[in-house]
């Protein structure tokens, strides 16, 4: 694979420098590995010629002018020993890192909903540099293929903001599209409101000194994993190996509306009316197949969580626009064992818990959020299952049109073993797309499991 690396800075910088603290929401990310995405876009017709001398610099014209309203973007988290929590800091000339690679590979394996090389999924992102003292926040990496179209790779931090801002993510696809169709001069084309981001961290409100319960949680983990509270390197990133595939299992409208149906009929009458969003029917059908796939002692114990958006729960809500971290986890830690989910009962048992932690995200006060991520940090230590998800049904990946048309297919490829993704389905309304990283022999039980309990 032939590769450059090239810096793409903001068509005009509004400010020399930018320092924007980290709030509570950023904090608990600075323990994880970036996320990473994938989306692939088929396009016969991309010579090298066309690509090197059309595309390319579309795109990189494009990006430079997103940037200024996007700066925190061309920066890096940093920690100043003399304040007590990370910022993230920009600087005059800083830029973005782009990757331009070739490969020879299969667009069309590589873009398939089937098994691929985990491998070949890593090759196409780009690096993003962490260490114990800086972080970059974005690395991208474009991928041509030619003959068949190409990727883009984005290796993104976390802890500077989450899957609503996600480089990528519909809102600045959206963005590249409104410049790239704009007849760019020496000035930035202006962004629609709706695309600018505010990037204003005070509207976050820290009564209660949440913040600080936030610093405690993530240094005591830093100090476990890294010997210095204070690094800013994530926990160690699980090894994958020459096994490891990933694949995208889907559930199509019908078949949500079948298990829906299925939960009506079977859930306690007695029960609360459930919430049977599509989110919660795919949730707790995938985890009822993990572990029964994982197999084992029906006594052990296993746990699940997911993030739910709180712009809205906040009171005043957070504009739509916020740039940053606003997610409050929910979840059910080891309360349950495998044997719940395991048996017959276990799909409808996964739907209630869910439902119950869903409705429950509007009554929860965010003076527990800190507990709340504790609580969750903590038990990833002592269950013997630990599920958790990437991504929404309600991010819009596929409307990321960069001036090329919608991406034929979108992975998560940060994600392994009991932890899966979720987008919607590219080419249905309410249908599902299931993203998953596993060795190969696991994820064939787990398709099997998968597929038969449809057919049932």
């Amino acid at each position: 694979m032939h590769v450059e690396v090239s810096r793409v800075t903001p068509a005009h910088n509004p400010v020399n420098s930018l320092a924007i603290p980290l709030s509570f929401f950023d904090l608990p990310w600075l323990v994880f590995n970036p996320v990473t995405r994938v989306f692939f876009y088929r396009l016969p017709e991309s010579t090298r010629e066309h690509f090197h001398s059309s595309i390319l610099p579309k795109l990189k014209l494009s990006l430079s002018h997103v940037l200024p309203a996007y700066l925190p973007l061309c920066g890096r988290i940093t920690w100043d020993p003399n304040e007590p929590k990370p910022s993230i800091v920009v600087s005059e000339n800083d830029a973005v890192s782009l990757t331009i690679a070739e490969s020879d590979a299969d667009f069309s394996l590589l873009s398939s909903y089937g098994q691929r090389p985990a491998s070949e999924l890593h090759s196409l992102l780009p690096e993003l540099p962490v260490s114990d003292d800086s972080a970059t926040a974005l690395s991208l990496q474009i991928t041509l293929f030619p003959g068949q179209g190409f990727s883009i790779g984005v290796s993104a931090h976390h802890a500077v903001l989450d899957g609503k801002r996600q480089p990528c993510s519909s809102k600045l696809g959206l963005t590249f599209a409104n410049t790239t169709s704009t007849k760019t001069t020496v000035s930035s084309p202006s962004l629609p409101e709706t695309l600018t981001p505010s990037l204003d961290r005070s509207l976050i409100r820290d009564p209660t000194g949440l913040d600080e319960q936030m610093v405690k949680v993530v240094r005591s983990l830093k100090q476990d994993e890294t010997n210095s509270s204070r690094s800013l390197s994530p926990i160690p990133a699980w090894a994958s190996g020459d096994d490891v595939v990933f694949a995208t299992l889907v559930l199509s409208r019908g078949d949500v509306e079948r298990l829906r149906e299925r939960v009506k009929n079977e859930s306690n009458p007695s029960q609360d009316q459930l919430h049977l969003s599509t989110f919660v029917i795919s949730y707790a059908y995938i985890w009822t197949c993990l572990v029964k796939a994982r197999g084992g002692n029906v006594e052990r114990p296993v746990s699940f969580l997911f993030v739910g958006d709180f712009r809205e729960r906040l009171d005043p809500p957070l504009p739509a626009t916020y740039f940053g971290n606003c997610m409050f986890p929910a979840g059910s830690y080891n309360s349950k064992t495998a044997g719940d989910f395991a048996g017959e009962g276990g799909f409808v048992t996964a739907v209630e818990i869910l439902s119950g932690l869903v409705k429950g995200l509007s009554s929860r006060k965010i003076e527990t959020v800190a507990e709340e991520f504790k609580i969750s940090f903590d038990c990833l230590g002592v269950t013997s299952q630990f599920g958790s998800l990437a991504g929404s049904t309600r991010l819009g990946v596929y409307e990321s049109d960069f001036g090329c048309g919608r991406p034929v297919k979108v992975d998560v490829v940060s994600i392994e073993g009991d932890r899966i993704s979720m987008a919607e389905r590219r080419d249905e309304s309410g249908g599902v797309e299931i993203g998953m990283c596993m060795k190969k022999a696991d994820l064939d039980i787990v398709f099997t499991l998968f597929n038969s309990g449809l057919q049932n």
